[in-house]
């Protein structure tokens, strides 16, 4: 659990003891409820093309969400329109770099020898 502040335990205890009473009024919550529901329907259709590795990598990764492959594209697609999806690393990009620094790397020439005396007993 992510650390909180004096005010914040301050109100959570309150919240706990049932201190708390809510300012919503009916009108307001109405509103709020109208807000939901109009941001959650779903009145267009969209057809994309999609690689198969690409299609096949938001499956596992909705999978591992438990939640439809189509719902989160969608829901991707709603954090980025909305400037909240923020850019992680990709497995594949952790992959590729761990392989340039492979790359850049010279084994040790102990190593090297090593290997090549094993390799042809």
């Amino acid at each position: 659990m992510p650390q909180i502040d004096a005010y914040e335990e301050e109100v959570l205890v309150a919240f706990e003891k049932g201190e708390l009473d809510s300012v919503a009024t009916q009108a307001k919550l109405a509103e709020l409820k109208a807000a939901a529901r109009a941001t959650a329907i779903k009145d267009r259709r969209v057809n994309i093309r999609l690689s198969s590795g690409d299609l096949s990598d938001i499956q596992v990764r909705a999978l591992e969400e438990g939640v439809p492959y189509q719902t989160l594209i969608a829901s991707e697609l709603h954090k980025y329109d909305t400037g909240r999806l923020t850019e992680r690393p990709s497995p594949r990009g952790k992959f590729e770099r761990a392989m340039a620094k492979v790359r850049d790397t010279e084994p040790d020439k102990d190593d090297a020898t090593d290997t090549i005396e094993r390799e042809s007993a």
